[in-house]
């Protein structure tokens, strides 16, 4: 197969800031908010570019509305759900790289402060995932797949036994919704609004409803990833 069209051609991802003005306003806000001394702005720039880069590989999988625009995918850091995102991805990656602890444990509740969301820096998230005006949030430990989506006061934990939950790809968690201690979500599932689930099964393409030991599941006629992602082939 030969080259397609330029007009086919992905267009390329903007971030609404150079790299060196969104370092210098991460390094702001920190230093308002966390007002300690540590210097964080010399060390912060090698972590800010390499969370880009894992931003750009997530956008430009994301098709929700406000990730895109007429000139391609775009990271503006004044639109929330997509600065927690980065804001996750930065103290992860300042986590993964070994980096200084007060720059992770920063951008952490630097998160936490501004929308509401604990997803604590040695959580791993996946790869491409998306956020919904995640207010009160919390993603705790557990092994996530590509393709997750969290609506607002969503839970993600352990239970009192210290087991976790397990996710294929494609999962929606909507608003109020709870997946606690050793629970399987297969792929392609809905986890629908105020359902809480403790323990079990969840099969592969079904939408699960009802609270805990009382929950249900049906088949669901939508596809998460084609829906609501834009997968790269």
């Amino acid at each position: 197969m030969g080259r397609p069209p330029a007009s086919d051609a992905p267009k390329p991802f903007t971030p609404s800031l150079s790299l060196d003005d969104l370092t210098e306003y991460i390094a702001r806000q920190m230093d308002a908010l966390f007002a300690d001394g540590f210097p964080v702005r010399p060390q912060l720039n090698r972590y800010v570019a390499a969370a880009l880069e894992r931003m750009e590989h997530c956008i430009m999988r994301v098709a929700l509305k406000g990730f895109h625009t007429k000139d391609g995918p775009r990271y503006h850091h004044l639109h929330t759900d997509q600065h927690a995102i980065f804001l996750y991805y930065l103290s992860n990656t300042v986590h993964r790289m070994s980096g200084p602890p007060p720059i992770a444990e920063k951008a952490y509740a630097l998160n936490k402060t501004l929308h509401g969301l604990d997803a604590y820096f040695e959580v791993e998230l996946p790869d491409v995932f998306a956020l919904a005006h995640p207010v009160g949030t919390v993603l705790g430990r557990a092994a996530y797949a590509d393709y997750f989506l969290a609506y607002q006061n969503v839970t993600v934990g352990g239970d009192l036994a210290v087991n976790h939950a397990t996710f294929g790809e494609g999962v929606v968690m909507y608003g109020g919704s709870r997946v606690i201690g050793k629970t399987t979500v297969g792929d392609n599932c809905l986890i629908s609004a105020g359902t809480s689930i403790l323990g079990g099964i969840i099969p592969s393409g079904q939408v699960a409803f009802g609270q805990h030991p009382n929950v249900e599941t049906k088949p669901t006629r939508h596809n998460v990833i084609q829906d609501i992602f834009k997968p790269v082939v």
